[in-house]
């Protein structure tokens, strides 16, 4: 499957307008700030989104870290690297995954690096959580 058919459940750092284009291609993406999960811990979003079915979309590091070394369970995530580009960067990385020949089970991390127009696209499926 495709890592955005997924729900996904965008962290505080993914612009609204990231968020925004989503929604308006028809993907089920709810904000941190709409789930009242504002100013969180990583660990509490990760269990959030788990529990509510959903994969991190993220620019931040740390919650790869939770789901390796900690062994939380989750669905999926995908980190965008770099973080904190402009909107549009952003949906570029976004559509390049869509169109690549991806395909995930949960539990997943996906990290997609962009280095001018080219965008590298790992992915590490994990053993589900017992």
């Amino acid at each position: 499957m495709n890592p955005l058919a997924f729900p996904l459940l965008a962290d505080e750092n993914i612009h609204r307008e990231v968020v925004r284009a989503l929604v308006l291609r028809g993907k089920d993406v709810r904000a941190v700030l709409e789930e009242g999960m504002g100013g969180r811990d990583d660990i509490d979003v990760l269990r959030h989104a788990h529990g509510h079915g959903r994969v991190v979309l993220t620019h931040d590091g740390d919650f790869g870290t939770l789901a390796y070394q900690a062994g939380e369970p989750l669905v999926g995530i995908i980190y965008l690297r770099p973080g904190h580009i402009s909107p549009t960067f952003v949906i570029e990385m976004l559509e390049a995954i869509e169109a690549s020949a991806a395909d995930v089970e949960p539990p997943f991390v996906l990290v997609a690096e962009r280095k001018d127009a080219l965008v590298r696209v790992r992915v590490r499926c994990l053993r589900p959580a017992r």
